[in-house]
């Protein structure tokens, strides 16, 4: 049998049908794109030589604050690290099962796979990032739908990441002289059942109900200190492989844009929404930018000061899976790695559910806080 061999040239159609010599080939959208780049950059160099080392500058001072005072050298860092070690711990010692069978009943009648409210849970105990760490494994082996992981993300960025950030806002809303359980029912626990009803009869309708006894069982048969050992280690490797390239990939890009002007801008405008929606402008722009956490600390040092239902706005807010670096970063790859979700399908579920923490701040900062003061 004679064998025909392809050479690389043989099989370039462009050659043949554009007739082009084998030595030519035609260009391609991103060589003219990197030959306009060469050319501006180039073109920066002899009108402006400082540019470009400018613009390198600009971003490393975005970056380097968040990635080293906040992530490295600071107790956010830690913070990460200590929380895998407890959300593993607490996992060997039965706190998914124990989860599973108190949602089990509201999530049947909601026709939906329970384990979709244990990242919820898992994140208001720790850290957004080993929330879906821990608890996208935990979803694979639960038999829940692509749809289902979508819907989890998205019930799951309605908590705060943070236990000082709740610790804090409760602080705030206790200055600020509102009714704190009626505040935290309604922006904290109702929103784990509102959620997954409202996306599984609109947007995420691939869902099924599980009763009790076809779902596995999750504690993890491991001895405590081996469970404790690979659970450090797992959280460093979280902190450093995934979470600080992400953070310094947003902050690079709001370096970038801080550079170039444009972001200032987009800041003032930040704050104008928060006001719209009855969010503090301040403490709301920390929220979504920087870190709840040292928002709710900000907020419950002027809360007495306030109006009431912009302290109660800016805790909602701050009770979510904010700020935008994991919305856009951490989220994506986290999920991307521990589920069956691509980083586009995890982050359009990120955005769906800050969206929906949003409009839950006005809701009751506008409806609720009148009640409750």
């Amino acid at each position: 049998m004679k064998t025909t061999v392809t050479t690389p040239e043989d099989s370039s159609p462009d050659k043949k049908e554009l007739g082009l010599p084998a030595n030519k080939r035609a260009w391609k959208r991103i060589e003219v794109v990197g030959i306009v780049l060469l050319c501006i950059c180039l073109l920066m160099l002899l009108l402006s030589p400082t540019s470009l080392s400018g613009l390198f500058n600009a971003i490393l001072d975005s970056v380097r604050p968040v990635v080293v005072d906040v992530f490295l050298t600071g107790v956010v860092g830690t913070a990460i690290i200590v929380s895998v070690i407890i959300g593993r711990l607490l996992e060997r010692l039965g706190f998914t099962d124990a989860l599973v069978r108190i949602f089990v009943p509201a999530m049947k009648l909601l026709g939906v796979n329970p384990a979709v409210i244990i990242p919820s849970v898992y994140n208001i105990f720790g850290d957004i990032n080993a929330a879906g760490k821990i608890s996208g494994p935990i979803l694979k082996k639960a038999g829940a739908t692509k749809d289902e992981q979508k819907l989890a993300v998205a019930t799951m960025v309605q908590s705060q990441q943070s236990f000082s950030t709740f610790m804090l806002g409760l602080m705030a809303l206790t200055f600020a002289g509102v009714n704190v359980f009626a505040v935290v029912l309604l922006a904290v626990f109702l929103p784990l059942v509102i959620v997954p009803l409202i996306l599984s009869k609109t947007l995420y309708r691939d869902v099924k109900r599980v009763e009790i006894g076809h779902l596995p069982t999750f504690t993890p048969e491991r001895d405590f200190m081996p469970t404790l050992f690979s659970a450090a280690r797992e959280g460093v490797e979280l902190l450093l492989l995934i979470l600080i390239p992400a953070v310094a990939l947003v902050f690079a890009v709001i370096g970038v844009l801080d550079y170039i002007g444009v972001w200032a801008p987009i800041e003032t405008g930040l704050g104008r929404v928060m006001l719209l929606f009855n969010i503090h402008p301040e403490t709301g722009v920390l929220s979504v930018l920087v870190s709840p956490t040292l928002a709710m600390g900000q907020l419950q040092s002027i809360a007495a000061d306030l109006d009431p239902s912009l302290v109660v706005g800016s805790f909602v807010l701050a009770s979510s899976g904010l700020p935008l670096s994991a919305v856009f970063g951490q989220v994506p790859v986290v999920w991307a790695e521990s589920s069956d979700l691509s980083e586009r399908e995890a982050m359009g579920a990120a955005v769906l559910g800050i969206v929906m923490r949003l409009g839950t701040a006005f809701l009751i900062a506008f409806f609720v806080t009148p009640l409750v003061v």
